[in-house]
């Protein structure tokens, strides 16, 4: 059998098991080692074992603990619902006013916790019962919470663009300040849809009712836009001494976390009940995390041992003779393919090395390949029939948000996401600027 059909038979029992319904670290792992022991006998366990120190010695992925405990803490001590509050008391008076607050409290979240799982369970448990109360359309319930929530894998401290850093050998400072312009692109592009869809059909998500509004005083309001200045200043505290160099990337995450224990215990809600379900949310999460990393890392390897990446290159330059821009196209389009059926880090951790070489050869910008992966992860996260958010919102979400719903619900979010990822390929620059102000790049 030739390397390329071994390749596709790996790939295409990867996928069948997934749909069988098998976690994702078990079909991933199960075809590595299948394959490794099938190809080169005994000795083919040495790649995954090879493979998992190769994790262990990953000093940054002591982050991803830190920023997951982070946001569950915020999540946990309400301090979270304060800042959706004040978004509900200020937008909530104009129709998609709550809608709009949604995004905005999504792009505060991700500023603290750099996941969209986080994303998704602060949404469905605070915005979701909100927005079903004030009578907005079920689509554009579901298709606001899981598009916001993808925010996360962009937005810093996004800790895709953390393992990014790792694979690819970029600054992960720099990665970072790249995904801020594209991130808060796009958010502008969701509050226009909304904004719009709402001028059309007022009726999709109704104003705050007149007895609402007012029962809620001017002092009330002013009071609760102080709820709003204590995700920016844990943000800052965490960021401003990493982005100048005081502190290393892993100090900085420790930083976060604490800043968000001293802040909750401020307010009087860090209570031993939070502390045990943020701990142990954040034990799942991470060793989730580590099995999906640890296995794909494993296939990678087998992967690159057929000679994979060098066969795509020929194939790619010298057998189809296509441009750069053609074939940055295709990567992206596989990408997409592949996060209907695949976690992004096992998509990233198997496939990225062989596109960053790639596109190093291409002569790409790393740090700018990297912004355009992790739009395409957002798309493909939303993306049926298996998008990582889309099973979550039907998880978490009530009996009569079916798949369908949620399915019909994203359709207007995707589009914008593949609008700001051609408006970044065509114009670097609202990636780049930032990193390059800041360092001079």
């Amino acid at each position: 059998m030739s390397y390329e059909w071994i390749a596709i038979l790996m790939f295409s029992t990867m996928l069948l098991m997934m749909v069988t319904g098998q976690r994702v670290f078990g079909a991933i792992g199960f075809v590595a080692v299948a394959a490794a022991l099938l190809l080169w006998g005994p000795g083919g366990t040495d790649m995954g074992f090879s493979a998992v120190i190769k994790v262990m010695k990953w000093n940054a992925l002591l982050t991803l603990p830190m920023f997951v405990f982070m946001g569950y803490v915020m999540s946990e001590s309400r301090l979270a619902s304060d800042l959706y509050r004040m978004f509900h008391v200020w937008f909530g008076p104009m129709p998609g006013g709550l809608a709009i607050g949604t995004v905005l409290l999504m792009v505060m979240i991700s500023a603290m916790n750099g996941l969209s799982v986080a994303g998704m369970a602060i949404g469905a448990t605070i915005a979701l019962p909100e927005l079903v109360k004030h009578r907005y359309d079920k689509p554009m319930i579901s298709g606001v919470i899981q598009a916001g929530s993808s925010l996360g894998i962009l937005l810093p401290p996004s800790v895709v663009l953390v393992l990014y850093s790792l694979i690819a050998r970029q600054p992960v400072s720099q990665l970072w300040l790249a995904g801020i312009g594209p991130g808060l692109l796009m958010a502008a592009l969701f509050i226009v849809y909304i904004l719009i869809r709402t001028w059309l059909n007022p009726s999709l998500a109704p104003p705050m009712p007149a007895a609402e509004r007012a029962a809620i005083t001017w002092g009330e309001r002013f009071r609760l836009l102080r709820a709003g200045f204590l995700p920016m200043i844990i943000f800052a505290v965490m960021m401003v001494p990493f982005i100048r160099g005081w502190t290393s990337l892993t100090e900085s995450s420790v930083v976060g976390a604490l800043a968000a224990v001293i802040a909750a215990v401020l307010k009087g809600r860090f209570t031993w009940h939070v502390l045990e379900v943020a701990t142990r949310s954040t034990l799942a999460i991470t060793c989730m995390f580590m099995l999906i990393i640890m296995a794909a890392l494993s296939f990678g390897a087998v992967f690159d041992g057929l000679g994979a990446g060098r066969a795509i290159e020929n194939l790619f330059l010298r057998d189809m003779a296509l441009t750069p821009l053609q074939v940055l196209l295709l990567m992206q389009a596989s990408f997409l393919i592949m996060g209907m059926f695949l976690d992004d880090t096992a998509m990233l951790v198997i496939v990225a090395p062989i596109y960053v070489s790639l596109s190093r050869s291409l002569g790409f910008d790393l740090v700018w390949y990297g912004i355009l992966y992790t739009i395409t992860c957002q798309i493909a996260y939303l993306t049926p029939p298996f998008g990582y958010n889309l099973f979550l919102m039907r998880a978490m979400a009530p009996r009569d948000f079916t798949l369908g719903v949620i399915y019909r619900s994203v359709l207007p979010f995707v589009l914008i996401m593949l609008l700001t990822l051609g408006l970044v390929i065509a114009f670097p620059d609202i990636a780049m600027w930032l990193p390059n102000l800041i360092y001079g790049t």
